[in-house]
């Protein structure tokens, strides 16, 4: 799934300065190449001007920048959108396609394997505080997930691949581009909330949150990206010794051990007093507000019982809780819970002082909840 030759978004100034150096270039042209991409948003060596021909021809034959192919993008009618990426796939180049490598071509669906594809998704919204425009990547960090959850799509073949640092940050590149060329603009966040548990890749997780904030990467401030996990307490304690104040999503989805072990198999090894440690020793050295992911399933997670026990459970941690209808994924027998068992939901918890959102539910015309769009994909092809 990837490539022989060094992917440009593994890289570091010093990584890249090396290797420069090795092919015989300037050092200073490490600084520029840089700059085309992360700053001019081009990604083809043949268009980074201030470089000499023999230069341009060098990272082209030598250096890959962008991995994989879009097959599919999909836009929804709240302005939503969403790329399926197959990574063991060559990216066209520009004598294929006529245009710049930074231009994301979609080369039609069904084409290469489920088992190297992952989604990520461009979420324009508006910020509950500040009231201004906001741009989040949601992000891949696996394909596949390894944690089997029973109401997602992601899932649903298990754990394929890790993916590299370099993806996971081509990825939100990719995303903010689209900002870009589809009138909005560049990214303001980026969440760790697509396919995989990011916790079990650290390896690649943590380089790629430094250049994500990195203000020679993508320049995003910390404290607008999330890390979203199920709940792994030795990696919350590494990602906490990170020093840099990311957001820590912990995705709970059931207030108590014996319901949340129903839904979640990884529930069977980590109890909920396990998490809410976890959660108390990232605050205490971050000084970071835990949040509280909380899908609700019709029927099965969503009654009152449910709202109480989660409420003590918050009271826990210093947290606010993020409550999220299920989207539906075909095959799968949960259903997405109606609009007043999920206001009475939210009630009782803002009436025992947590402060408690509604996400909104976004583009669900395109199957954004996680992994479905990969899952349709895969049932379309095998129809064919």
């Amino acid at each position: 799934m990837t490539s022989p030759k060094p992917h440009f978004f593994d890289q570091t100034p010093d990584s890249l300065t090396d290797l420069l150096a090795g092919w015989g270039m300037p050092r200073f042209r490490a600084q520029q190449a840089l700059d085309w991409v992360y700053r001019k948003g081009v990604a083809d060596p043949q268009a980074m001007t201030n470089l000499s021909q023999r230069n341009r021809d060098t990272l082209s034959q030598r250096m890959t920048f962008l991995q994989g192919r879009v097959i599919r993008q999909q836009t929804a009618t709240d302005a939503t959108q969403k790329l399926l990426i197959d990574w063991s796939l060559p990216p066209e180049t520009p004598a294929q396609n006529g245009r710049n490598l930074n231009t994301l071509t979609v080369l039609g669906d069904n084409q290469g394997s489920s088992k190297t594809q992952t989604e990520c998704v461009l979420i324009p919204s508006t910020s509950r505080d500040s009231g201004k425009a906001r741009r989040t990547a949601c992000v891949s960090s696996q394909v596949g997930c390894p944690v089997g959850c029973k109401f997602c799509a992601s899932g649903l073949g298990g754990l394929d691949a890790n993916l590299t640092a370099g993806q996971i940050v081509q990825q939100a590149w990719q995303l903010s581009r689209l900002g870009v060329t589809s009138g909005g603009g560049p990214l303001t966040n980026v969440v760790f909330m697509g396919m995989g548990e990011p916790l079990v890749n650290l390896k690649a997780v943590l380089p790629a949150l430094h250049t994500l904030a990195a203000d020679w990467g993508m320049n995003l401030s910390a404290r607008r990206i999330t890390v979203s996990t199920v709940g792994v307490p030795a990696g919350i304690r590494r990602l906490a010794a990170l020093d840099l104040p990311v957001t820590l999503a912990i995705s709970l989805h059931a207030p108590n051990d014996a319901l949340r072990k129903q839904i979640i198999p990884w529930a069977e090894g980590v109890t909920i007093d396990q998490l809410v440690e976890a959660g108390q020793h990232y605050f205490r050295t971050t000084k970071r507000e835990i949040t509280l992911e909380y899908i609700l399933l019709g029927g099965l997670n969503d009654q009152p019982q449910h709202a109480h026990e989660l409420a003590t459970v918050s009271k826990r941690l210093r947290s606010n809780i993020n409550l999220i209808r299920y989207n539906e994924v075909a095959g799968l027998p949960f259903t997405r819970p109606d609009a007043d068992d999920v206001h009475r939901f939210q009630r009782i918890l803002t009436d025992t002082g947590r402060t408690t959102h509604i996400r909104a539910s976004r583009g669900r015309d395109i199957a954004a909840a996680c992994g479905q769009l990969r899952h349709e994909n895969q049932t379309t092809t095998a129809a064919v």
